[in-house]
Parts: structure tokens; C-alpha cells; sequence
């Protein structure tokens, strides 16, 4: 038991003995406070947040400034760094790799490293716009999900729990560490549109995005989240100073589509999605995206493009639409929209007035790209390299 401990609560809501306890995922204001209980000066504070997540150590005599003997009794009382740890690597043709990183209790969660990005972000209204090719690293916030999109092939895994701040924003300093990418000198985006419902893990989620901004330094306004649109969460998202650039997965023209091909619908219908979105406040220049996946013969009509512009100027704000061109995977009951009805349809949403843009698909040779993420490990014709195995 550690220096000064007394019978009250720990700040980890954690056993007075545990086994194992994660370091990485705590804040600075927790780290300060366990620094405290081994009476070690509150500066280690700071060392320690620095080793974590801007030098990325992975083991705790890694962290140099510490003496070895707060090292030795923080480790005796069961903490360990717990960075998370990349298991497997497949190499698509375009460049786009995915990752099974490991997680503490033996399973694995996806996340993908895209080196010049898939133009999500272009026409965003964020700063330096004109610079979306940069890399991007789209990020899980579940291990599966639970909203059963018919379309996506997570939906296949349902849902099996719920990561952490540390697990999420773990993939992000997991992929960086091995690109050799220096935060602060090179430029990166987030997208939090992997597997799982963010806003159905919306507490470990914001937490996760407090540390990638304030302890790892990237900006929030180089992140995007995606929701299906979660009216309370979008709600609360609205509350928050620190926080992503916001998404709507719309996919259908009105809610009797949209119902067949996205059931969580039954429960909030495209209106009070819209409604929700209205009440978050925009940051200079910044535009609400709403995001379309094509389904050939479901919703890519222009019938159903005319729909969608009636829809998005209900909401009244700054947005753009992405169309994405569904990406096929193994027994799904849809086809792809043919190239001339992805551009008429995006042609039709210009002619209104709507800037629309066609996200460039990344990684689908490898199961990689958008809806596609189901922690698939035999890949026919690819190659796929592995790092200690793949579960």
C-alpha cells in the first residue's frame, strides 16, 4: 500500500490492492493526486504526464526524471504504463494500413493509419483547409456496436464492450509511435469513425479526446467524430468547450430509408437528429458534416438527392455532405452505386447549392475502409504483415 493512502476512495475507483492498474488514460489532475499519495513532489506530476504522452514510454523505468525508488513503489502497489499494443499490420496498395491493437482483457479493436488521408475533411471550413491530404487516423471508441447499421460489417461483431480513454486514446500514440510522427512539427487529423457508437461510450470518449488535446497536443479542431445520431449525446455535445468537429452518419433521404437500412431511427428520426445539431455552436468557419453512404438501388436516386437537399437546408447551418461509395464486404445484401450515379448524385446536390463532396474509399483491399471493420484477418491476394500474431 502506497504512502499516505487512507480508507477513503481511491481517485481510480480502483481495489485498495490492485492487481493492475492503468496509467496511461489519466488526466493530469488524477496523475497529480496519485503522485501525492506516494508523498512524491506534485512536479513528478508533469514528468510522469510527459513520459505518458508525449515521449510514449511503455514501461515504468522508462521515466527518467523519477528516482528509481517512487519508480519501484509505484510499480509494487500494481500500476504499469498500459499503452496499448499493436498485434497485427495489414499493408493495402493505396498505403492505408489497419491495426489490431490488443487490449488488457485479451481482445483486439481496430484502427486505421490513411498516409494522405481520404478527402473527409475537405470543405470543412476548418483552418488551412486547403491542407486535408494530411494523414489521418480513423479510431474505435468499442469493440463492435450496437446500432446495427445494415450496411457495415461491424454491425456483424455486435457489440462487445465499451473502450476506455486510455484504449482509445491509446490507438491514436500506438499508430503515431510506429509512423516515427513528431506531434507539433507534422499535422495529423482524427477521425473517431471506427468501429463502435461514440456517443453510446460518450464519457470515456470525451475523456479520451481531453488527453489527445491537452496532454498529447493535438488540436480538437483537427478531430472529427461521427455519431448515427444519439439525440442525447448530441445534446451534451453541445455543452462541451473542448471538443471534435461534429458528424452526422444521415445515409437516407427520409426515415422510412433510413429505417430499413439504420433501425436506431425508430428511436430518433432524422428531425430531431437535426433539431439536436442545431443547438451546437459553431466555431468560425466550421460546418456540421452529413455523411452518405451509397447504396446502389437504395438511396442513390436523384429522387433521393432532391430529398436530401430539402433535408439539410431544414437544419440551417454551415454543413457539407460527404457521399461515400459503400464499400462491399462478404455476404452483405447491397452493391455499389455506379460511378456516373455517385457523380449525378453529386452534381445534384451542387446544383442546389449544397457543397457535396465524394470521399475517396482507402484500404478496402484489406478491409480498411469505411464500414468494412470487423477485425478480419484472412485477406486473399494481400499482404499482410504481423507483429507477435494475430488474434
Amino acid at each position: 500500500m502506497p504512502p499516505g493512502r487512507n480508507n477513503s476512495v481511491s481517485i481510480l475507483d480502483a481495489p485498495a490492492t490492485p492487481a493492475t492498474q492503468t496509467l496511461f488514460g489519466l488526466g493530469f489532475q488524477q496523475l497529480t493526486l496519485l503522485v501525492k499519495e506516494f508523498s512524491a513532489p506534485a512536479y513528478r506530476a508533469r514528468q510522469l504526464s510527459d513520459a505518458l504522452y508525449r515521449q510514449w514510454v511503455e514501461d515504468l523505468d522508462a521515466v527518467s526524471p523519477w528516482p528509481k525508488s517512487l519508480r519501484e513503489a509505484i510499480s509494487a502497489a500494481g500500476y504499469r504504463i498500459g499503452l496499448p499494443r499493436i498485434e497485427g499490420a495489414f499493408k493495402s496498395t493505396d498505403g492505408t494500413e489497419r491495426y489490431l491493437i490488443a487490449t488488457s482483457d485479451g481482445q483486439t479493436v481496430e484502427t486505421v493509419w490513411m498516409p494522405e488521408g481520404d478527402d473527409g475533411e475537405e470543405g470543412d471550413g476548418s483552418e488551412a483547409q486547403n491542407d486535408f491530404h494530411r494523414a489521418t487516423i480513423c479510431v474505435s471508441s468499442q469493440i463492435g456496436c450496437a446500432v446495427n447499421c445494415q450496411f457495415c460489417l461491424t454491425a456483424r461483431l455486435g457489440i462487445l464492450r465499451n473502450l476506455t480513454a486510455g484504449e482509445i486514446a491509446g490507438q491514436v500514440v500506438a499508430v503515431l509511435k510506429r509512423q516515427k510522427f513528431e506531434v507539433g512539427k507534422q499535422r495529423i487529423n482524427l477521425v473517431f469513425m471506427g468501429m463502435g457508437e461514440p456517443f453510446l461510450n460518450y464519457d470515456e470518449f470525451m475523456k479520451a479526446v481531453r488527453l489527445l488535446a491537452e496532454e498529447v497536443g493535438i488540436p480538437e479542431s483537427r478531430m472529427t467524430v461521427s455519431t448515427s445520431g444519439i439525440v442525447p449525446g448530441i445534446l451534451r455535445f453541445a455543452q462541451e468547450k473542448v471538443r471534435p468537429k461534429l458528424a452526422i452518419s444521415l445515409n437516407a433521404p427520409n426515415d422510412d430509408i433510413r429505417t430499413g437500412i439504420m433501425p436506431i431511427t425508430r428511436k430518433w428520426r432524422i428531425g430531431d437528429v437535426i433539431d439536436a445539431v442545431r443547438q451546437v455552436p459553431l466555431r468560425a468557419k466550421e460546418k456540421v458534416t452529413f455523411e452518405y453512404v451509397l447504396l446502389g438501388g437504395v438511396n442513390d436516386r436523384l429522387s433521393d438527392a432532391d430529398e436530401v437537399v430539402r433535408l439539410v437546408r431544414r437544419a440551417n447551418l454551415p454543413l457539407k455532405v460527404n457521399l461515400i461509395v459503400w464499400n462491399p464486404g462478404p455476404g452483405m445484401p447491397f452493391h455499389m452505386s455506379a460511378p456516373e450515379t455517385v457523380v449525378q448524385f453529386q452534381q445534384r446536390l451542387r446544383s442546389s447549392e449544397i457543397p457535396a463532396y465524394i470521399r475517396r474509399p482507402r484500404g478496402r483491399d484489406i478491409y480498411a475502409a469505411c464500414g468494412q471493420l470487423k477485425r478480419t484477418t484472412e485477406l486473399v491476394g494481400v499482404s499482410a504483415s504481423t507483429l507477435g500474431g494475430v488474434s
